[in-house]
């Protein structure tokens, strides 16, 4: 990998994500603005964590983009990873033919996603002995995501936010998002 030299004046190097960022940068699954900011706190959206799967399974798998939900163009930056991760059963769209590419990604969402990508690229992380019943807001999983949310933390790949709550509801941040990446990627031994 890379030199781990910080390109970010938004990601101090004592930072908890400082080298989770710094992986998902160099690997090629998470960029920057323009401006040197990484932006740690923005919420990820549904669009861009289809974007970082579909970087993940080789840089771009060809697919032809199509236009199966009536808020996606096929000029999107994010049309060929919509499509990829559809079609390979990644993703699945909001109801009434929408995707929602700018939605806000929730944790149960993000570990029901990972879990999907998982098993199509028969990626088996380690399971340890974390449960969610360890966490005091476990009985608010969804039921749709249960098994996922299950899966990823005792994979280790998803934690709590603090004070014993895993959130399962809330927004998924950037910073939290590249510790989920790099973590299942070096589970998997993905470079």
């Amino acid at each position: 990998m890379p030199s781990t030299s910080n390109v970010f004046y938004d990601v101090a190097q004592g930072a908890w994500y400082y080298d989770a960022v710094q992986y998902v940068t160099q690997s090629g699954l998470m960029t920057g603005g323009s401006d040197k900011q990484f932006a740690p706190n923005t919420i990820l959206s549904r669009a861009q964590v289809v974007q970082i799967l579909y970087a993940l399974a080789g840089g771009g798998p060809t697919v032809s983009a199509s236009n199966d939900f009536a808020d996606l163009n096929r000029g999107d930056w994010y049309a060929d990873a919509v499509s990829w991760a559809t079609a390979n059963g990644v993703v699945s769209g909001m109801g009434k033919g929408m995707f929602g590419p700018n939605a806000p990604l929730t944790r149960e969402q993000l570990a029901l996603i990972l879990y999907h990508y998982a098993q199509v690229a028969e990626y088996v992380p380690h399971q340890g002995s974390m449960a969610v019943q360890k966490f005091s807001d476990s009985a608010s999983i969804s039921g749709w995501a249960l098994e996922a949310v299950q899966w990823a933390v005792n994979a280790g790949l998803i934690s709590g936010t603090g004070g014993g709550m895993l959130d399962p509801d809330g927004t998924a941040t950037r910073a939290q998002v590249a510790q989920i990446f790099m973590n299942f990627c070096q589970d998997n031994a993905i470079e």
